[in-house]
């Protein structure tokens, strides 16, 4: 009889592992440059927002999951909801990341149904408009209208989890911002992935993490900033919240890649955060790149599994 050395079996697994991430990480920056991400003419756009769409489409979980798009307001959005019955009580609003200038529903797709597969809530997605065409404060207060939707709909604002990714996680921060200056009721809890926390794009990891990072680059961050708030002092807390005030926000949970040039933007969010008293969890996951949880890999399904508990318990 065949006797197969475990350690040898998981060791070797192991090692497959890694090979794939590696091969991954050299595709995706292969595809990313491919598309020139750091211009913002309409030609480039198209193409990047076209290539996006297509990569959520592919890597999107869909068994035993049901996508009903539908509009609020004029404004594209679409449920995802687990087809083997529903959380009573909690409900996720979703936020995609694109840089505020690319990403829609189809990008949306996987992180939303990782979400709905592993808490069994209801998500909520959403396509807010994009710069240049729609500078800031456009994209805001789409958000706010697709929160408006879920107040009207009678969910509890302590019942819904904000969610968002990159640009995503930027505008979820925002929002809860600006709720509180509405003096209106804040979300129960906060998931963020690879947040973009700083538009000043000062942080040491954009020079330590330039070459590890496959997604991001420096003159990609200063490309989108600029369409999306074109001549803004991004020291300020409408474009960079890591500068704002965290009173009262609700229970956090980060997750960030360890190779990511936003590494420190949610470093120091987990800081300004637990130094104003919130309740504030980073994950840094080693060897990953930004928002690497909507890919195939084992370290995206562990990180899902993590963001997933913390959202079921609450904690």
């Amino acid at each position: 009889m065949l006797k197969i050395n475990r350690p040898d079996a998981e060791q070797s697994a192991l090692s497959l592992e890694k090979r794939f991430e590696t091969t991954l990480t050299a595709a995706l920056k292969a595809i990313h440059s491919a598309t020139s991400p750091d211009s913002t003419t309409p030609e480039d756009l198209e193409r990047q927002r076209k290539g996006q769409e297509l990569l959520g489409r592919m890597v999107t979980p869909m068994l035993g999951m049901r996508w009903e798009p539908f509009e609020i307001g004029g404004m594209p959005a679409a449920w995802v909801r687990p087809e083997q019955g529903e959380h009573p009580r909690k409900i996720v609003l979703y936020c995609h990341g694109g840089g505020y200038t690319t990403g829609n529903l189809g990008y949306a797709r996987p992180l939303a149904a990782k979400l709905a597969q592993g808490t069994g809530c209801p998500v909520l997605a959403f396509e807010y408009r994009l710069a240049p065409e729609h500078p800031y404060p456009a994209a805001l207060k789409d958000a706010e209208k697709a929160w408006n939707y879920l107040m009207h709909q009678g969910w509890g604002a302590a019942d819904v989890v904000l969610a968002g990714d990159s640009a995503g996680g930027n505008m979820a921060l925002e929002l809860v911002m600006r709720l509180r200056a509405e003096g209106r009721r804040l979300p129960g809890q906060l998931v963020l992935f690879s947040p973009w926390t700083d538009m000043t794009a000062t942080s040491e990891t954009y020079e330590t993490r330039g070459e590890t990072d496959p997604m991001l680059t420096k003159n990609y961050i200063c490309a989108v900033r600029q369409a999306y708030a074109p001549g803004a002092d991004w020291s300020k807390w409408e474009y960079s919240p890591l500068y704002g005030d965290f009173t009262a926000f609700p229970p956090t949970l980060i997750q960030v890649g360890d190779n990511e040039i936003l590494l420190e933007d949610s470093l120091g969010l987990r800081r300004a955060m637990q130094e104003q008293g919130v309740l504030c969890r980073l994950e840094q996951w080693p060897g990953m790149w930004h928002v690497f949880q909507m890919f195939p890999i084992k370290k995206a399904a562990e990180a899902m599994d993590s963001a997933c508990r913390f959202i079921r318990e609450g904690k």
